[in-house]
């Protein structure tokens, strides 16, 4: 039997280590998807699709050698959230995207994470100033990307949704 592998590389912050999905991280995420919080995600989603969203992250990596990471606080070695760099069929361009999950909002591990994603992809991947597709309503990811420097291009649309399209400022490579 053939295994298929990506690498995937580990990033790490003071408080933070940006790491390859694993299947323990699965129930945190369905949690995630699963919940009103993921609104502005695609979601609520049931547990088959948080599922087949979960699993097709993998693929992602795999065919595009880019993806989400798992976001994990080193303080608890909990699963925080996921950050990275999206890039699937019907996407303009790649995009840098993130979500944090329940009880560690507020504390910024996003804006960490997103950091930390956003140098990795300059330096890993090629990729220096990604867009994150960000829905108007969405006030807290809104104030995330403007911290980060982003500032909206243009409106768009995304899974059907209009979007606000913010520019990320171009990293050094």
């Amino acid at each position: 039997m053939t295994l298929i592998s990506a690498e995937i590389p580990v990033i790490e912050t003071g408080r933070l280590i940006l790491r390859e999905p694993r299947m323990a991280d699965f129930e945190a995420h369905a949690a995630f998807l699963t919940s009103g919080r993921a609104q502005f995600v695609g979601g609520p989603l049931d547990r088959a699709q948080a599922w087949r969203g979960f699993s097709s992250g993998f693929g992602h990596w795999i065919l595009l050698g880019f993806g989400m990471w798992t976001i994990e606080e080193k303080a608890t070695r909990q699963p925080a959230g996921r950050v990275g760099i999206l890039n699937p069929e019907g996407w303009p361009e790649p995009e840098l995207g993130w979500h944090v999950y329940d009880g560690f909002e507020g504390r910024g591990i996003a804006h960490e994470a997103a950091l930390a994603a956003r140098r990795a992809a300059g330096t890993h991947f090629g990729i220096f100033a990604p867009i994150s597709f960000i829905v108007p309503e969405n006030t807290r990811s809104r104030r995330l990307a403007e911290r980060l420097g982003a500032t909206v291009e243009r409106e768009g649309e995304v899974l059907g949704h209009p979007c606000l399209v913010y520019r990320h400022p171009r990293e050094a490579s």
